[in-house]
């Protein structure tokens, strides 16, 4: 079988809780120091989604090997068309496509939308494998704020990238944007 890449669904939560809690332990993908429980990670999920916003997971003979979202870039008004992905990954699929393939599937989602900007917030500027790729998907890197956080022992930059879509800043939107409604 092949790789699929769908919407995620309630049962894909135990999973992806798993895939998350990996990354938290073992990288700096994200800051979190202690993995959520599904409860929490259901919750996240059905935040983005009621928004209206993607949120993926790829599978291969129904085994969950990663996933991605994209979420609200600052919570105000004029950010309506700015999204930042987030893409996770489980250990036994680091390096084999998945993550370029979810983040393809992502950004066509977005576009879909009718979104116009998407940015990475990269953690650790030493973080080479998620850096690559989002350069190979069109984001360029915009710039690094040293020393964010600390973990692991150590301080950790953030790596700033961004990508348009739909041409960007070249024209006023055409979509409403997503839904930040209760902001």
């Amino acid at each position: 079988m092949s790789l699929v890449i769908r919407a995620s669904a309630d049962a894909d939560v135990p999973a992806i809780t798993a895939v998350y809690a990996w990354n938290v332990l073992n990288g700096f993908g994200t800051f979190e120091e202690i993995p959520p429980d599904e409860a929490e990670m259901a919750r996240r999920r059905a935040a983005f989604l009621d928004r209206g916003l993607p949120y993926l997971v790829a599978e291969l003979d129904g085994e969950i090997l990663g996933y991605c979202y994209a979420g609200p870039f600052r919570l105000r008004a004029a950010y309506r068309y700015t999204v930042e992905d987030s893409v996770y990954v489980s250990p036994n699929a680091v390096g084999k496509g998945v993550g370029k393939a979810l983040l393809a599937a992502l950004i066509q989602s977005c576009e879909a939308l009718g979104l116009r900007q998407m940015c990475a917030v990269i953690g650790d500027s030493e973080n080479a494998a998620s850096i690559g790729l989002h350069a190979a998907m069109g984001f360029e890197k915009q710039g690094v704020f040293p020393a964010m956080g600390y973990k692991f022992g150590r301080w950790v930059d953030l790596v700033w990238m961004q990508r348009s879509l739909n041409g960007g800043s070249e024209t006023a939107p055409d979509a409403p944007g997503m839904s930040l409604s209760g902001v």
